[in-house]
């Protein structure tokens, strides 16, 4: 018998080995497995059984372990990886490697725990004859003699003040058993405390959502592979519905993979899923999944997966690869959100790979949105995907009330600028005077976007990067969010020596410290990747705002969605315009979007909600349809423009990024290859480009990029690579293909 083996170490081909007698019964297609690869042994994925091929087999080396009594990855996982070795132009093992957690791969050590209990019951006689001669172990065994399960050796020792000689003598006697179990390191176990379970019991149905119900338990008793967008207005009671349908999922004998966009959000929807599936049936486990896990929580979470133990696993981008049995169901919740998009090797997209899997596997993939992306709208216009539409609110509640404040006035009324204006100023009052709770929103972190002389006009800029630095006012520090580096924040200007360096923009830190000051009683906390450095902190910070121990919450778009809050009644975005003019053609349907998704936090209790938008310009049709929340006035009119200019969904993107120390070097063979690239692929590709990346340096490497406007990724994708693999690159040039990008810079 042998096996085509992937390693797990820059090897992207396939290697044979033969499998020892020993082992033939443990290996399958999926086994992880260890191989002799020049003198070491590697991690490998079998892909294949088979006898090679003009190669005696007796030349072959032998699979030395198997890892895993059972495939780590099973056959739609390994199917995935190689649709999407090709659909994204990336390296088969650094796709295994992906899929695979490092602690499953590192075969990370499993926790035991010894437990203590009594064999068989003493009576009166050996009992005192038990404590006339060892009168420590009659205390131990009389301690264990009165409980009703068995206990934990170290707490048993440590609660009776004996030592493990005493157990050693009462288990050869025969009057004490030891016996060794596995302890499973849960995820956010202790929940159930933080106030944030849902209730057991479903909530009553209206009529949109029984439809949408009903609709989705069709499909899932069908069995066969469906894409659905369930576009529900926020406040729908989308959750509900995915609730219903994950219930007929694990009801038919299926698996479920439940994808939210923010680790952030996980505790929350972890909790919902918790409070109902797990109260209906205690085997309805729910497993968590995401990169902030320790190795332990990581690696127990796995093999409950892998071993069927459990069924349901909830987390971000990259628990699209958990190794669910019988998948019958995935969930993308938000599914426009960018952070569904990888921004490393391998670049991939968790919606589309969450839609490729559920084709490999039969499964029905749900996509939720109150702001559908409009590649998952247009999909459900042509008929590509069913649509399911929530149009009213729960129990009839309303939309929240949006006012518009057009800061060019209010900057006049003010005498100059300002973070909060009048009206906002004047609602959270209210607010607070009602005791009711307010969320402030700004989509940029720090005090201040960077520093300005106002005589000379320099800006403190990275001396690595091109873009200025952020103020933060805290350290009196500056620092740059992409490189990391920082220094003090001049008093002086360092070109001209003025005293006038001033700060310009704004950030969370400067709106806390504006609020601060016209509320000095509210207890006021903030949310953004500054503070937020404590594993649990952001945690800790949702349960008191949640229990009403925090009256404004001020943060970047951590707050921005999926969080309810009954008493949250004001919502401030406090710069609408941030989104808004970027050089991205996804600039307008992002601003719609967070606009929609943020204001959505208001008015989800039973008391009205009311938002207030502040940008310096009002009449943007972003900000116009946001304020009725109306997406498919936006989506006709977005989708006219993209039409006309052939943006996605109506073509295919491919962004070509390259990095060196030479600027003149790097555009100098970006200039050539894009000329190689018009002459080979001809008119299948329409070139755009070189031309500098709006951010033209990073970690003292110039950007350049080439972006290539394509019909069908598939069609060129494979001749792309080959070209570019075959292409006479300096050394000091790195290049980065990114299959329909999220991020344009």
């Amino acid at each position: 018998m042998t096996v085509g083996v992937h390693p797990l170490a820059g090897f992207d081909k396939l290697l044979h080995y033969k499998v020892p007698e020993t082992l033939r019964a443990q290996v399958a297609v999926g086994s992880l497995v260890r191989v002799p690869i020049l003198n070491r042994q590697l991690l490998g994925i079998v892909g294949e059984i088979s006898e090679p091929k003009d190669f005696p087999v007796d030349r072959l080396k032998s699979v030395a372990a198997v890892v895993y009594p059972f495939p780590a990855l099973p056959p739609d996982l390994l199917g995935l990886a190689r649709w999407m070795s090709g659909y994204y132009a990336a390296k088969l093992d650094g796709i295994i490697e992906a899929m695979l957690p490092a602690a499953v791969r590192n075969a990370a050590s499993l926790k035991q725990e010894k437990l203590l209990s009594v064999t068989r019951p003493l009576d009166a006689e050996e009992l005192a004859a038990l404590t006339k001669r060892a009168p420590a172990q009659a205390k131990l065994y009389a301690f264990l003699a009165q409980q009703f399960k068995p206990q934990k050796k170290s707490l048993v020792l440590s609660r009776l003040d004996v030592t493990a000689a005493v157990v050693t003598a009462l288990v050869k006697r025969g009057f004490v058993r030891e016996e060794e179990r596995r302890v499973e390191r849960i995820a956010y176990s202790d929940d159930w405390s933080t106030g944030e379970v849902v209730a057991s019991q479903p909530h009553r149905l209206n009529v949109e959502q029984q439809a949408a119900v009903d609709a989705l338990s069709v499909k899932i008793t069908e069995g066969k592979f469906g894409v659905t967008l369930l576009h529900g207005i926020t406040g729908s009671g989308k959750t509900e519905v995915y609730l219903r349908a994950i219930h007929d999922a694990l009801a038919a004998g299926g698996g479920v993979i439940f994808l939210v966009p923010e680790v952030a959000l996980t505790p929350q929807t972890v909790a919902r899923l918790r409070g109902r599936l797990e109260a209906i049936a205690p085997d309805h486990r729910c497993v968590v999944w995401h990169s902030h896990l320790s190795e332990g929580e990581r690696i127990d979470g796995w093999l409950a997966l892998a071993t069927g133990e459990a069924r349901v696993v909830v987390g971000a981008r990259s628990a699209i690869f958990a190794p669910v049995h019988n998948l019958k169901l995935i969930v993308v919740d938000e599914e426009h959100e960018p952070a569904y998009k990888q921004d490393e090797t391998p670049r991939y997209h968790g919606r589309d790979v969450a839609v490729m899997r559920a084709k490999l596997t039969g499964a029905l993939c749900l996509l939720g949105s109150a702001t559908p992306s409009l590649e998952s709208f247009s999909n459900a216009q042509a008929g590509k995907y069913g649509l399911l539409e929530l149009k009213e609110r729960v129990d009839a509640r309303k939309l929240p009330h949006i006012d518009i404040v057009d800061m060019k006035i209010e900057v006049m009324r003010q005498r100059g600028f300002t973070s909060l204006s009048g009206k906002l100023v004047d609602a959270m009052h209210d607010r607070f005077a009602k005791r009711e709770q307010t969320i402030l929103f700004i989509n940029r972190r720090g005090y201040s976007s960077s520093m300005l002389c106002t005589k000379c006009g320099h800006v403190e800029e990275c001396p690595h990067c091109s873009i200025t630095m952020t103020y933060h006012r805290a350290d009196e520090r500056l620092r740059c969010h992409l490189c990391a580096h920082e220094r003090d924040a001049p008093a002086r200007c360092p070109s001209c020596g003025a005293p006038e360096i001033r700060w310009r923009g704004m950030g969370t830190q400067r709106v806390e410290e504006a609020v601060r000051r016209v509320l000095p009683k509210a207890r006021i906390e903030r949310i953004d990747a500054d503070t937020m450095s404590k594993k649990n902190r952001f945690r800790e910070l949702l349960s008191e705002f949640r229990a009403g121990k925090i009256d404004v919450l001020v943060g970047t778009q951590m707050i921005g969605k999926g969080l309810d809050f009954p008493n949250v009644t004001l919502v401030g975005l406090i710069d609408a315009d941030i989104s808004m003019h970027i050089p991205d053609f996804r600039a307008n349907e992002r601003t719609f979007q967070l606009l929609v998704q943020v204001a959505g936090r208001a008015g989800r209790g039973d008391r009205a909600g009311e938002v207030i938008v502040q940008t310096f310009t009002p009449q943007a049709e972003a900000i116009q349809f946001s304020r009725h929340a109306d997406f498919a006035g936006f989506a006709a009119s977005e989708l006219k423009m993209r039409k006309d200019f052939r943006y996605p969904p109506y073509r295919h993107l491919i962004h070509h990024l390259f990095r060196g120390p030479s600027e003149e070097k790097l555009k100098f063979y970006t200039e050539q290859w894009a000329r190689h690239v018009e002459k080979a692929l001809g008119a299948r590709v329409e070139l755009r480009g070189p031309a500098p990346s709006p951010i033209e340096k990073i970690k003292d490497e110039y950007r350049y990029q080439v972006w290539y406007f394509i019909d069908g990724v598939t069609r060129v994708i494979a001749d792309l690579n080959a070209l570019r693999l075959a292409f006479a690159w300096p050394d000091d040039i790195t290049q980065v293909l990114d299959v329909d990008p999220v991020n344009l810079s």
